[in-house]
């Protein structure tokens, strides 16, 4: 099969890219030909250029011009977005739609249905953009990294192209990472058709089992932000003292810093490479994820369970889907910092239970997240996308819309 992969770097490596990579290389080991088509926010300098990606937000022509020319001569058989904005633009749909080329997209976040991509913001979880095809409210609160222009420009563009059909009519698949995930998106403005959105989780490669015998320390991996609950950790910690290690960066980092040098249990660890972290988690007792927003996955749960490390999570989001309670770990309230060390303490009381939890871990590791079970599901999507039936084009297009 002949596979063209588009994604649009952000200016910071995220997770979004390491997906991108990582099914790259597993369909070039299944024998694919795999094409990189990729776009980053790093070439986006000068004054004309940023004028040129903000005006190109709902069609890059220059994109789209791009992209014509890579099916041509690439003559894919499948394309598969992962991410589009800024500087692709939902004129990667409308292209294949041209070609005839079945198009797939991930949905790794929610900026189809909330600006803010996260639907976390002001200190907790808002639904009601998801509802609206043009959220206006959310342009005047500045929810898209605190601008209202930058808010307006997402709104726009996802928005226009809810109207002109471009979500149900030139999108083959949506790769949804969880069951609640794809509930949101059934349930919004994005109205998809049934049948559109295809579940597949995330993988990781096998970094190898842990020790049976753990260190007793806990850990946490993550970005440093308000939303992934790092607050709500250090409180609960005030709580009931344990010994923690924290591996991110982030906005909060010096706030966290300023914590670890007033606690001796507390080791903040910085930025540590995945090989790195990966050693440290097999050695800690569980892996707290405490992330307080609707997480369409939850990669380091996924890495915990590979090392046998049962996971403590907030029920929200993707942790309330990967972890199920004192199977492959624990779950707590979302914000509930009391809950939080309480769970703690139960693990530090029974060893037992974290061999038990970290041996189920691994189970779930091995039947649901190997990159060998994902591969089966990716090329199943692929097929079936390839067997759709091309339908007509709707009647408006961006040309029609003179946009």
């Amino acid at each position: 099969m002949r596979i063209l992969l588009i994604h649009n770097y952000y200016k910071q490596a995220g997770g979004e890219d390491t997906v991108f990579h990582q099914e790259a290389k597993l369909l070039q080991a299944h024998g694919h030909t795999v094409e990189l088509f990729t776009f980053s926010n790093n070439d986006v300098v000068s004054i004309t250029q940023k004028l040129e990606a903000a005006l190109g937000v709902v069609y890059n022509w220059r994109s789209a011009n791009l992209i014509s020319r890579k099916i041509e001569s690439f003559q894919p058989d499948v394309v598969h977005v992962h991410n589009f904005f800024p500087l692709v633009s939902p004129a990667v749909f409308e292209v294949c739609h041209k070609y005839k080329v079945p198009v797939m997209m991930t949905l790794h976040n929610y900026r189809l249905i909330c600006p803010s991509a996260v639907m976390h913001y002001h200190g907790k979880v808002q639904l009601h953009n998801m509802h609206k095809v043009f959220p206006i409210k959310a342009i005047a609160q500045g929810i898209y990294r605190g601008s209202k222009i930058e808010t307006a420009s997402v709104v726009l563009s996802t928005g226009i192209h809810k109207l002109l059909g471009t979500w149900r009519n030139k999108v083959s698949r949506f790769i949804v990472l969880t069951p609640g995930a794809a509930e949101l998106f059934y349930n919004s403005s994005l109205s998809p058709k049934k049948g559109q959105l295809a579940i597949k989780p995330n993988f990781t490669a096998d970094p190898g089992l842990g020790l049976v015998e753990r260190e007793g320390y806990f850990i946490y991996l993550g970005r440093l932000t308000e939303e992934k609950g790092i607050r709500t950790l250090l409180k609960a910690h005030t709580q009931h003292a344990f010994p923690l290690k924290i591996i991110g960066t982030g906005p909060l980092e010096k706030e966290v810093q300023e914590y670890a040098a007033h606690n001796a249990a507390v080791e903040f660890l910085g930025f540590r490479k995945r090989e790195e972290a990966m050693q440290w988690l097999k050695s800690a007792s569980a892996l707290i994820f405490p992330s307080e927003w609707l997480e369409t996955f939850g990669m380091t749960a996924v890495e915990a369970f590979a090392t046998g490390t049962p996971v403590i999570a907030a029920k929200i989001g993707g942790g309330a889907h990967l972890v199920q309670h004192q199977v492959n770990g624990m779950h707590y309230a979302p914000g509930d910092s009391q809950q939080l060390a309480e769970c703690v303490k139960m693990l530090q009381n029974q060893p037992a239970l974290i061999r038990k939890m970290g041996q189920s871990a691994r189970a779930s590791y091995e039947q649901l997240y190997t990159p060998e079970v994902n591969y089966k599901q990716l090329i199943q999507i692929y097929k079936q996308a390839m067997r759709i039936k091309e339908e007509p084009a709707p009647a408006k297009s961006i040309a029609e819309a003179g946009l």
